[in-house]
């Protein structure tokens, strides 16, 4: 019989012992690849949370079918065809943030109504079938990559088109919340996963998505969304994204709570959408001092809180809308956002021109100057 060998590194390895470690190393790939993404418990936060931390301050941008509407929210029974953009001007969008200061924004890619600003597989309720068939996320992207400017997506779990409008509590009863139906849980949750792989398809030839902002969880219990899956598909495919869930905190006796207010959030309270990454809830500004270590399963994560506000009174462009902010209250509102290794991003909506208005603009650059005033005397 002969002894079948290898050489290896200068020394003679005998074909067995070659078979057993190149199966050994198989074995240790696979349980690696499959091993879940969860963030790490920590009292200080991680390298993908300063960069976070970093960036600071960015543009909100609020653009789909309620733009055409008059309204803030709807429930999926506009007709497509009522989004009818003149232009989809991203390179001023983006462009209008840049000059501002910021160094990132939040593009609005699906809110409660289900209307997708891309032309998606798994519904026809999108730009596709609409007056402008302008792919959105795909321009952002690339007017990102021209203007070297950070990308992030927002996406409603909330899906009034696709996932209905069955309430326990009422049509006109906050927090709605949603009939039990675990099947058309489950159905729609395979959904969102779908649409979020095409989001992350969609952008990652020009740039990364630095940040997934969640919105809508309120509408069922924390346990029926697929929380877990999410942060699988994107940690997997963008490591450093970001994520967080509007309203992010429970309370130690009820998790679903809606709503722990940052005032009344305390440091250990549970966190009710896990895994995620950062705290929202909008509008409201963080408390001072605020706590960031909250807990799951009896570990302790740290998570700074990203402010989301307003420059004038609607988050979509209103043909009412035309009370703004003053530059003081913008200045004294990025102040208290922006300290504590805390996050503000302001909202700009663009209109039925699908152009940022002037005045949102002049705003912007007179708050940078106040900003950069501030920053020069620290």
């Amino acid at each position: 019989m002969i002894l079948l060998i290898l050489r290896f590194r200068s020394k003679y390895i005998p074909l067995k012992t070659f078979s057993f470690l190149f199966l050994l190393t198989f074995l240790i790939s696979c349980n690696t690849e499959n091993k879940p993404i969860v963030p790490i418990p920590s009292n200080a936060p991680n390298e993908a949370q300063l960069k976070q931390i970093a960036r600071q301050y960015g543009m909100f941008i609020h653009f789909s079918i309620n733009t055409f509407n008059d309204i803030p929210w709807s429930d999926g029974s506009l007709p497509a065809s009522s989004y009818d953009p003149t232009t989809v001007d991203a390179e001023q969008w983006v462009k209008t943030a840049k000059d501002a200061g910021m160094n990132y924004i939040i593009l609005i890619s699906k809110h409660h109504d289900g209307f997708c600003l891309w032309d998606s597989a798994y519904t026809d309720y999108d730009v596709a079938s609409s007056g402008n068939d302008t792919n959105v996320i795909e321009e952002v992207a690339k007017a990102c990559k021209k203007f070297d400017m950070e990308l992030g997506l927002y996406y409603s779990l909330w899906d009034r088109k696709e996932n209905g409008n069955a309430y326990i509590n009422g049509e006109n009863t906050v927090p709605y919340t949603y009939v039990k139906d675990s099947v058309a849980d489950q159905n729609y949750n395979r959904f969102m996963i779908n649409q979020l792989n095409e989001l992350i398809d969609i952008t990652q030839p020009y740039t990364d998505v630095v940040e997934f902002w969640f919105d809508g969880g309120w509408t069922k219990e924390n346990y029926r969304w697929p929380l877990n899956d999410i942060y699988q598909t994107i940690k997997s495919r963008v490591p450093e994204c970001q994520i967080g869930v509007n309203w992010s905190i429970g309370l130690p006796e009820n998790i679903d709570y809606h709503a722990v207010y940052p005032e009344d959030q305390k440091e250990g309270y549970p966190i009710r959408y896990f895994p995620s990454d950062f705290r929202l809830g909008d509008p409201m500004l963080p408390a001072n001092p605020d706590p960031k270590l909250f807990t799951h399963k009896d570990k302790t994560y740290y998570m700074p809180w990203e402010s989301t506000v307003c420059l004038s009174e609607r988050w979509f462009y209103n043909t009412t809308d035309s009370t703004y902010k003053s530059i003081a209250q913008l200045t004294d509102l990025y102040q208290k956002a922006t300290a504590q290794n805390n996050i503000l991003i302001l909202n700009a909506p663009p209109n039925r021109e699908g152009k940022i208005r002037a005045k949102d603009q002049e705003i912007l650059l007179e708050l940078k100057g106040q900003i950069d005033s501030l920053e020069g005397s620290l």
